[in-house]
Protein backbone atom coordinates (compact mmCIF):
# COMPACT_ATOMS: atom_id res chain seq x y z
CA UNK A 1 0.00 0.00 0.00
CA UNK A 2 1.39 3.48 -0.73
CA UNK A 3 1.89 6.12 1.38
CA UNK A 4 0.59 9.26 0.82
CA UNK A 5 1.19 12.68 1.89
CA UNK A 6 -1.05 14.77 4.32
CA UNK A 7 -1.91 17.41 0.93
CA UNK A 8 -3.60 15.02 -0.29
CA UNK A 9 -6.52 14.63 1.51
CA UNK A 10 -6.53 18.16 3.33
CA UNK A 11 -9.35 20.09 2.39
CA UNK A 12 -11.14 23.98 3.34
CA UNK A 13 -14.70 23.80 3.31
CA UNK A 14 -17.05 27.26 4.07
CA UNK A 15 -20.74 27.47 4.62
CA UNK A 16 -23.00 30.61 5.62
CA UNK A 17 -24.42 30.31 8.69
CA UNK A 18 -28.56 30.72 7.89
CA UNK A 19 -31.37 31.13 10.42
CA UNK A 20 -32.30 27.48 10.77
CA UNK A 21 -29.20 26.74 11.95
CA UNK A 22 -29.68 29.40 15.16
CA UNK A 23 -31.04 30.29 18.15
CA UNK A 24 -33.88 32.79 18.45
CA UNK A 25 -30.83 35.21 19.55
CA UNK A 26 -28.74 34.35 16.49
CA UNK A 27 -26.67 32.32 17.98
CA UNK A 28 -25.45 29.14 15.61
CA UNK A 29 -26.34 25.86 17.38
CA UNK A 30 -23.48 23.83 18.44
CA UNK A 31 -24.62 20.92 17.24
CA UNK A 32 -24.77 21.72 13.63
CA UNK A 33 -21.06 23.17 13.92
CA UNK A 34 -20.15 19.43 15.28
CA UNK A 35 -22.18 18.16 12.11
CA UNK A 36 -19.87 20.14 9.77
CA UNK A 37 -17.13 19.38 11.54
CA UNK A 38 -18.16 15.37 11.37
CA UNK A 39 -18.70 15.66 7.51
CA UNK A 40 -15.34 17.55 6.47
CA UNK A 41 -13.33 15.35 8.71
CA UNK A 42 -15.37 12.16 7.20
CA UNK A 43 -14.42 13.42 3.75
CA UNK A 44 -10.56 13.55 4.63
CA UNK A 45 -10.46 10.15 5.88
CA UNK A 46 -12.10 8.71 2.58
CA UNK A 47 -9.82 10.86 0.72
CA UNK A 48 -6.77 9.09 2.33
CA UNK A 49 -8.01 5.69 2.75
CA UNK A 50 -10.30 5.61 -0.74
CA UNK A 51 -12.51 3.66 1.83
CA UNK A 52 -16.01 4.29 3.71
CA UNK A 53 -14.49 5.43 6.57
CA UNK A 54 -16.56 5.99 9.92
CA UNK A 55 -16.36 8.27 12.96
CA UNK A 56 -14.97 6.26 15.50
CA UNK A 57 -14.56 9.60 18.29
CA UNK A 58 -14.25 12.88 18.57
CA UNK A 59 -12.05 14.70 21.53
CA UNK A 60 -13.42 17.25 23.41
CA UNK A 61 -14.70 20.55 21.32
CA UNK A 62 -14.69 23.83 23.36
CA UNK A 63 -16.00 26.67 21.75
CA UNK A 64 -14.25 30.20 22.22
CA UNK A 65 -16.23 32.34 20.04
CA UNK A 66 -19.90 31.89 19.49
CA UNK A 67 -21.00 32.10 15.60
CA UNK A 68 -23.57 34.31 14.35
CA UNK A 69 -25.98 34.18 11.62
CA UNK A 70 -24.66 35.47 8.63
CA UNK A 71 -21.22 34.36 9.43
CA UNK A 72 -19.20 32.30 7.20
CA UNK A 73 -18.20 28.77 9.11
CA UNK A 74 -14.93 27.77 7.62
CA UNK A 75 -13.61 24.27 8.64
CA UNK A 76 -9.87 23.89 7.77
CA UNK A 77 -9.38 19.69 7.71
CA UNK A 78 -6.14 18.16 7.75
CA UNK A 79 -5.22 14.03 8.08
CA UNK A 80 -2.54 14.14 11.50
CA UNK A 81 -1.58 10.16 12.07
CA UNK A 82 -2.19 6.91 10.96
CA UNK A 83 -2.57 3.18 12.48
CA UNK A 84 -3.45 0.15 10.94
CA UNK A 85 -7.02 0.90 9.94
CA UNK A 86 -7.67 4.39 12.13
CA UNK A 87 -6.90 8.15 11.14
CA UNK A 88 -6.93 11.24 13.11
CA UNK A 89 -8.21 14.50 11.53
CA UNK A 90 -8.13 17.76 12.74
CA UNK A 91 -10.65 20.34 12.00
CA UNK A 92 -9.73 24.08 12.40
CA UNK A 93 -13.24 25.47 13.01
CA UNK A 94 -13.14 29.50 12.15
CA UNK A 95 -16.09 32.66 11.77
CA UNK A 96 -15.62 35.26 9.68
CA UNK A 97 -17.89 38.88 9.61
CA UNK A 98 -18.91 39.29 5.88
CA UNK A 99 -19.19 42.85 7.17
CA UNK A 100 -16.14 43.17 8.68
CA UNK A 101 -13.91 40.82 7.85
CA UNK A 102 -13.32 39.77 11.11
CA UNK A 103 -12.22 36.36 11.43
CA UNK A 104 -12.20 34.54 14.92
CA UNK A 105 -10.73 31.04 15.52
CA UNK A 106 -13.94 29.31 16.87
CA UNK A 107 -12.98 26.05 17.93
CA UNK A 108 -10.73 23.22 16.91
CA UNK A 109 -11.68 19.21 17.17
CA UNK A 110 -9.48 16.13 16.50
CA UNK A 111 -11.90 13.22 15.35
CA UNK A 112 -10.61 9.56 14.97
CA UNK A 113 -12.05 7.17 11.84
CA UNK A 114 -11.85 4.19 11.03
CA UNK A 115 -11.51 2.70 7.12
CA UNK A 116 -14.05 -0.05 6.27
CA UNK A 117 -14.07 -2.79 3.69
CA UNK A 118 -16.99 -3.50 1.51
CA UNK A 119 -17.98 -5.74 3.93
CA UNK A 120 -17.88 -3.41 6.66
CA UNK A 121 -14.52 -4.47 8.71
CA UNK A 122 -11.79 -2.78 9.76
CA UNK A 123 -9.22 -2.49 7.16
CA UNK A 124 -5.23 -0.63 6.41
CA UNK A 125 -5.01 2.72 5.37
CA UNK A 126 -2.04 4.26 3.61
CA UNK A 127 0.85 5.78 6.08
CA UNK A 128 1.57 9.40 5.92
CA UNK A 129 4.27 11.58 4.37
CA UNK A 130 5.45 13.90 6.62
CA UNK A 131 7.19 17.01 4.64
CA UNK A 132 6.79 20.06 6.65
CA UNK A 133 7.88 20.66 10.25
CA UNK A 134 4.72 21.52 11.61
CA UNK A 135 3.16 18.48 9.67
CA UNK A 136 5.36 16.40 12.21
CA UNK A 137 4.66 18.08 15.27
CA UNK A 138 0.95 17.41 14.32
CA UNK A 139 2.06 13.63 13.78
CA UNK A 140 4.26 13.89 17.36
CA UNK A 141 0.46 15.39 19.36
CA UNK A 142 -1.25 13.00 17.60
CA UNK A 143 1.00 10.16 18.42
CA UNK A 144 0.65 11.01 22.24
CA UNK A 145 -3.14 11.70 21.58
CA UNK A 146 -3.79 7.85 20.53
CA UNK A 147 -2.03 6.63 23.07
CA UNK A 148 -4.15 8.76 25.97
CA UNK A 149 -7.08 7.16 24.26
CA UNK A 150 -6.24 4.17 24.49
CA UNK A 151 -4.90 4.26 28.14
CA UNK A 152 -8.50 5.66 29.01
CA UNK A 153 -10.38 2.69 26.86
CA UNK A 154 -8.25 0.43 28.93
CA UNK A 155 -9.06 1.81 31.92
CA UNK A 156 -12.70 1.84 31.09
CA UNK A 157 -13.31 -1.59 29.93
CA UNK A 158 -11.56 -2.45 33.75
CA UNK A 159 -14.08 -0.89 35.44
CA UNK A 160 -17.20 -1.88 33.77
CA UNK A 161 -16.49 -5.69 33.90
Amino acid sequence: MNSKKVSESSIITSKIMMPEDANPAGNVHGGIIMKHVDETAGIVAFRHSRNNSVTASIDSLVFHYPVFIGELLTLKASINMTANSSMEIGVRIEAENLLTGEVKHTASAYLTFVALDKAGRPTQVPSLILETEDEKKRNSQAQTRRKNRLAAREKEKKYST
